[in-house]
């Protein structure tokens, strides 16, 4: 029997933000995307940090209240935003040994907290990525349940990457921890560009989509990010759902802005596909996309950023059966938005 490879059974144990209000952010989870809260904050003499959770997704928010925290120092850099990608693994000593001996840069040594044992090695960026061991049973992932809003896991992380950077760093997913590319792009929008590469855990539970412009066309969404959030980080977590329409009804009604969809998108639709579920109607009274691939379809929205630097977003997606990104929405966005325009100069 071959023996188990140590990231063969990657998940997502947590995602750590380090933020400026704990309490602001908090609510914004709770109140606007109905993540149930842990209990009281923890305190320490750094910093503080509350759980906010929804079927297996399980956020930590920190804000630092020392200034030598490494979270303080993040916040200056970037202001509030994913600092840690925590991976559920079976021996967090042993993937991070391996890790390091294939190239990966050490951030924090194996330690024991309880009956859980980490290790953190650097990913991109300021971001790192813990190991996490449970040495006590605590049940299979995936039998959480979701807040009444339906969030139930993280289905990709959109990070941007400065120009230069993306081979070496699908490189390095590929050769420190075993992903494997599944989706290559290059996305044209106008006169703007942008090259993506999508690579995922050989267990499939944890995908990066990687995103660079294109640096022979004109600056865009992510000259504009690198810019205001320092270097590279992640731009939005996209939430799986089970039933987009009623989750976004839940949050919009709470006073989650998303963002618009012309109305042209949806006069052009029938152009590209037939929604398998959820009417036209229902979608463009939402602003909800949907595109599909050979798999099957998607349906995605993405919230308004409400982040300082106007940077970190949320996306949610219901798919059925589609494997890709929607990034055929990019495309029809474009040319719904100028169809609209041109309907308005004729008028």
């Amino acid at each position: 029997m071959v023996a188990p490879r140590p990231f063969d059974d990657l998940t997502v144990e947590h995602i750590e933000f380090y933020v400026a209000d704990l309490a602001g952010t908090t609510e914004w989870l709770t109140g606007g995307y109905g993540l149930l809260a842990g209990p009281e904050p923890v305190r320490d003499a750094g910093a503080n940090t509350t759980t906010v959770s929804s079927g297996d997704i399980r956020l930590l928010l920190t804000q630092p209240v020392a200034e030598d925290h490494a979270g303080a120092t993040y916040l200056r850099r970037h202001g509030d935003g994913v600092a840690d990608i925590a991976l559920r693994v079976a021996d967090a000593e042993g993937a991070f040994a391996e890790a390091v001996r294939r190239g990966a840069r050490p951030v924090a040594q194996p330690r024991r907290h309880g009956s859980v044992l980490t290790a953190s090695i650097l990913g991109f960026g300021d971001v790192v990525h813990t190991f996490v061991q449970h040495l006590a049973p605590t049940g299979p992932v995936g039998d959480a349940p979701a807040g009444e809003f339906g969030l139930s896991e993280v289905d990709h992380f959109a990070v941007c990457l400065e120009t230069g950077t993306l081979d070496g760093t699908v490189e390095f997913y590929e050769r420190v921890l075993d992903f494997e590319t599944i989706f290559t792009e290059k996305i044209l929008v106008g006169a703007q560009g942008m090259d993506s590469k999508v690579v995922q855990s050989r267990s499939g539970a944890v995908t990066l989509t990687l995103i660079q412009p294109d640096p022979d066309r004109e600056p865009g969404q992510i000259d504009d990010f690198l810019a205001a959030h320092g270097g590279a980080g992640v731009q939005h977590v996209a939430f799986s759902v089970p039933d987009i329409v009623h989750t976004v009804s839940r949050s919009a009604g709470t006073g989650v802005e998303f963002l618009s969809t012309p109305a042209a998108y949806y006069r052009l639709l029938a152009e590209r596909l037939t929604p398998s579920r959820h009417t036209v109607e229902e979608l463009g009274a939402l602003s909800i996309l949907v595109d599909e691939d050979h798999d099957g379809q998607l349906f995605q929205i993405f919230a308004r950023s409400v982040h300082p630097r106007n940077t970190f977003f949320v996306e949610l997606i219901e798919r059925l059966g589609a494997r890709t990104f929607g990034s055929g929405n990019i495309k029809a966005l474009y040319e719904a938005v100028e169809a609209q325009r041109a309907q308005e100069r004729a008028a």
